[in-house]
């Protein structure tokens, strides 16, 4: 039997099968309105995890992070459609118990299933849900609220490419360049020099050359490394406002009715 202490344990967590096939996330417990049992919880089902379905608390274990039930996947499922208003009718439970124990089979629930109408009805028709305590357990209410979680995640927010492509520019540079030009040098006849002065004819034409020399610019081009460029990350960080509305409940205050006045004195 699935003790009050044990369900509030399995709200919020992952209900699976009896084959461990996961159904969906475990809402609210549901008590019978006299005896304060837990009778019935509401998990997560449909293609987006909209609908809340109805399946039998009785059998249920805790196990890990997860809640195994005594009902198969697809029966839950299929469980009649019925609103978690926070309170049972009568006939919307007797519509899951008819479900529920004809697919079973009313034998093989009363004996090897472990159910029974007692079972699955919680005793008396009629069942308080939403919050696990409440008139039938004690005289105190829970509040819950709605927490908000943020986390990050990593995802791919561009791409960046190096490339090198080759320019043309025009550069200027000055260099020392040189020549030669022709200056007449005279000198006076000496001793020294006078027999090469004397060495032709007294009177004669003559003719001498000299080549002229100068210096020009050439030019050469060569290829040098100078650099070495590559692609690298940094993080940075920055505060990102993240807007999300979360819902809470809440407790009026209570609303007291005065006793007749003592009339007497």
């Amino acid at each position: 039997m699935t003790t009050l202490q044990d369900a509030q344990q399995f709200i919020g967590r992952t209900a699976v099968d009896s084959e461990g096939s996961k159904i969906g996330q475990i809402g609210q417990v549901y008590l019978a309105e006299q005896t304060g049992e837990p009778v019935w919880i509401t998990v997560t089902t449909g293609r987006h995890g909209t609908r809340q379905s109805f399946a039998p608390i009785h059998g249920s274990a805790l196990e890990g992070d997860q809640v195994r039930l005594a009902v198969p996947k697809d029966l839950v499922k299929d469980a009649p459609s019925i609103d978690d208003d926070g309170h049972m009718e009568v006939s919307e439970q007797d519509a899951l118990y008819r479900h529920y124990a004809a697919h079973l089979g009313t034998g093989q629930a009363g004996g090897e299933a472990g159910y029974t109408n007692g079972d699955l009805a919680g005793g008396p028709a009629g069942a308080h849900g939403r919050d696990t305590s409440g008139p039938a357990t004690d005289d105190a209410m829970t509040r819950s609220e709605e927490r908000l979680h943020v986390d990050t995640e990593t995802v791919q927010a561009g791409r960046a490419r190096l490339r090198k492509y080759v320019v043309t520019e025009t550069v200027t540079t000055s260099v020392p360049v040189s020549h030669e030009e022709v200056r007449l040098e005279r000198e006076p006849i000496t001793e020294a020099n006078r027999d090469a002065a004397l060495s032709g004819p007294g009177i004669s034409e003559e003719e001498h050359e000299v080549t002229l020399h100068a210096e020009r610019p050439v030019v050469a081009k060569e290829a040098v490394p100078v650099e070495r460029v590559r692609l690298g990350t940094e993080t940075v960080t920055q505060q990102q406002q993240v807007t999300e509305q979360v819902r809470k409940e809440q407790i009026d205050e209570p609303d007291v009715e005065a006793g007749p006045q003592d009339t007497s004195r």
